[in-house]
């Protein structure tokens, strides 16, 4: 028995095949809460067979922030941390105790490391500080899809990170999105002012290639006088960036990844999208300057989405493509080699550093 009572709570619907993975890693916990809403496979006795308590309800209309709401609620008044996760979530061995380690009497809710995406090799790739751990009584879910945690305590509300507590997703690729767009969509019908929701909606129209959509939504969602969070400001001038592109409207494209880079200097992923861009359009000396100038930054945001394409070979890669052009090859051969030792039987990357050795021989 731990310090403190903690109490693991989730929803699910037709999850079987994840049952054994996530009740293994949760079982570090005090109790483990689930709420199935409407499985037609064997997910909720499965989940009886292995010490869950299983409450099963539907929701007509589905809406996320309602199924969680009812999920905590059936948390018991004595829990000390509530830990909300999917089925799909996973985290590090030994989990429990680093929480408690890093809990604090004052706090209301735990901020964590989140692994949205892994690499074939089980490193990060896709990264983000998350949310999820919280007191019983101090908060309530909100948002019909992309829901938070919204304080109700009375108190100043407080949060601490935990040091080395690591959830990592292990995403169905056979998930469907199809509900994402019409929750959203409801979203911002009940909140027009809302900057999250209008963010959230604006990226699902860039998703579905709703490109045009995806603009104005997120030119209106920069106007909103709450939208005052650069980090995500920089990502819905980024969507706009792409969207554009995509359109063909290249000379606005560059204008609003310039845009992007001005709202937050010191985050590498507009640098590198914008590189991947320039490739594209054969300006090479775009591409080098961008990616060149994204390796300048060596440390990742610890409060937005880190995307692995700006962490991994691609930066490197890239200025290694538009040294080659330039004429830049002892430049270019270092880029190539970095890139290649982060990724070392890629066949094309392997053809680049020859490529680099072979002019400087010449």
């Amino acid at each position: 028995m731990g310090k403190y009572k903690v109490v693991v709570y989730a929803i699910t619907k037709n999850e079987e095949k994840f049952v054994d993975r996530w009740m293994d890693s949760m079982s570090e916990a005090d109790e483990i809460i689930v709420t199935d809403t409407g499985s037609d496979d064997e997910t909720a006795a499965r989940l009886r067979e292995r010490g869950a308590v299983v409450y099963v309800e539907t929701f007509n209309p589905w809406r996320f922030d309602t199924a969680r709401n009812a999920s905590l609620a059936h948390v018991p008044e004595d829990a000390d941390i509530c830990v909300c996760t999917d089925l799909d979530e996973v985290f590090t061995p030994g989990w429990r105790d680093t929480l408690e380690r890093g809990w604090r009497e004052d706090v209301n809710m735990a901020n964590y490391l989140f692994n949205w995406m892994l690499n074939p090799d089980g490193t990060p790739h896709t990264q983000l500080t998350y949310f999820k751990i919280h007191r019983r009584n101090d908060y309530e879910w909100a948002c019909p899809i992309h829901e938070y945690l919204r304080y109700i305590g009375t108190l100043p509300e407080r949060k601490v990170f935990i040091e080395g507590l690591v959830l990592n997703h292990y995403p169905d690729p056979n998930k469907s999105r199809s509900s994402y767009l019409p929750l959203l969509q409801m979203a911002v019908a009940e909140d027009p002012a809302g900057d999250r929701m209008s963010y959230y909606l604006g990226r699902e129209y860039m998703y579905a290639g709703r490109w045009e959509d995806c603009i104005r939504e997120l030119k209106r969602y920069l106007k909103l006088p709450t939208a005052w969070w650069a980090d995500e400001r920089c990502a819905a001038m980024r969507w706009i960036a792409k969207s554009c592109y995509e359109l063909g409207w290249k000379k606005e494209s560059y204008h609003w990844f310039y845009r992007a880079i001005a709202e937050v200097p010191d985050m590498r992923d507009a640098y590198v999208e914008c590189a991947q861009m320039a490739y594209h359009e054969k300006d090479w000396i775009t591409e080098l300057f961008m990616a060149d100038t994204a390796l300048k930054i060596k440390e990742k945001s610890s409060g937005f989405i880190n995307q692995g394409y700006a962490w991994d070979h691609t930066p490197d890669d890239l200025a290694a493509i538009a040294c080659y052009w330039l004429g830049l090859y002892e430049k270019g051969l270092y880029h190539a080699e970095k890139a290649l030792s982060m990724k070392p039987d890629d066949e094309r990357m392997q053809r680049n550093v020859q490529f680099m050795k072979d002019k400087i021989d010449r």
